[in-house]
């Protein structure tokens, strides 16, 4: 009896928080209340933080129940598997690969969903089920199919969603391929990130649906993506906001360490200059994405040292080029080493200055066009199309 009075005060608190920062809009609180966070957390999580890049220690239910509670009523996503399920125990794997998303995001990308009654919707990537008990929830069971990859996951999220009452259509299979047999659908929406919008839900959209989904460029950087799909088969729509997703299966990149580029022992061939740019000014979020859709087919590592210092590799995804530059504090130019067919800090600090140059905009002034194979992303128009290096 204690512990209902205190779930209801713990997701009484995180509506309030999530109505208060805007997320959590009227036409879904309804669901929010009847569809329980709590139902579809694992016994075991590790908790993560609001920017969605680090997880903490593993709680545990059964071993410290106060602590499982306060992090289902957190808004903070929660890794529930790490490397494809091939890592046990409560250790921290080597990468996340499945969560409950932060609630936040859950219900900022279901109101840009814009669902309305009578809808179906694909949704890509099942994880535990909450967001796909959401939208059985409001649009009822037949109206929604969800994908999940991972057979694992897909049946704990089909035992959660049958113990909450509800059956939307699991589907286990690769989520770059859609469902062809649940289309057309009027909306579409990812719970993993992409580097490529895949045209099988481009296709399965009717004309005038939404896709909404989480894009980022090699480089790094991401935000959520809603597109609308047009008559002619392609898609175009606004960045909405910051996301850090864990990448869709089939989308993830194999990179090689800094080895693999150098042809000899350090410096190897490279050519020394140096750079007024901190790397400072280079690694944050946005910046890396407005870096990234300018710098195709490249990205980061950061190698740090005992005493704070740090240096900035940057690799192409060819394995032809690396550039290096060296962080110390209360320095005003920085040591650089490029080798390669690519000067890829050159590119990097020249995406830099463009993004400067036109106000540092944030992700809301970016936007996506898909048509077929090809992706353009744009500042502020269409017709204004970012323009690649490389």
């Amino acid at each position: 009896m204690i512990e209902q009075h205190e779930a209801e005060a713990g997701r009484a608190r995180l509506a309030s928080a999530l109505i208060a920062n805007g997320s959590l809009t009227s036409d879904w609180l309804p669901g929010y209340d009847a569809v329980p966070r709590h139902l579809f957390v694992p016994d075991t999580v590790w908790p993560g933080r609001a920017d969605g890049v680090r997880q903490g220690e593993a709680v545990n239910r059964d071993a410290d129940r106060a602590a499982w509670w306060e992090a289902v009523h957190s808004d903070v996503p929660l890794t529930t598997q790490w490397d494809d399920g091939a890592h046990a125990g409560t250790g921290r794997g080597t990468m996340p690969t499945s969560s409950n998303s932060m609630p936040t995001m859950v219900f900022s990308m279901l109101a840009a969903l814009n669902v309305e009654d009578g809808n179906r919707v694909l949704e890509i990537g099942t994880g535990t089920g909450w967001n796909a008990a959401l939208l059985a929830h409001r649009l009822g069971p037949g109206n929604v199919v969800t994908v999940e990859v991972d057979q694992y996951s897909a049946a704990g999220a089909r035992q959660r969603l049958a113990k909450a009452g509800y059956a939307p259509t699991s589907v286990v299979g690769d989520g770059a391929d859609g469902y062809a047999k649940g289309a057309p659908y009027n909306r579409v929406i990812a719970t993993c990130s992409v580097g490529r919008i895949p045209q099988a839900w481009v296709e399965q959209a009717r004309p005038g649906g939404v896709i909404v989904a989480p894009w980022g460029p090699e480089y790094g950087g991401e935000a959520v993506v809603r597109l609308t799909v047009g008559d002619d088969g392609t898609a175009s729509g606004r960045f909405i906001g910051s996301s850090a997703f864990m990448r869709l299966r089939q989308q993830r990149a194999e990179r090689p360490d800094s080895l693999a580029y150098l042809s000899g022992p350090w410096p190897a061939d490279g050519a020394r200059s140096s750079t007024p740019l901190s790397p400072e000014d280079v690694g944050g979020w946005l910046e890396m994405f407005a870096i990234g859709v300018q710098v195709p087919g490249a990205f980061p590592l950061i190698e740090r040292y005992q005493d704070g210092t740090y240096t900035l590799w940057l690799h192409d995804t060819a394995v032809t080029s690396w550039a290096t530059v060296d962080w110390e504090p209360d320095r005003g130019d920085y040591e650089v080493m490029q080798s390669g067919r690519r000067r890829l800090w050159d590119e990097v600090a020249a995406a830099w200055r463009w993004w400067d140059s036109r106000g540092r905009p944030g992700f809301d002034r970016f936007g996506l066009t898909v048509a077929g194979a090809s992706h353009s992303v744009w500042l502020d128009s269409p017709d204004n199309p970012v323009a690649v290096s490389g």
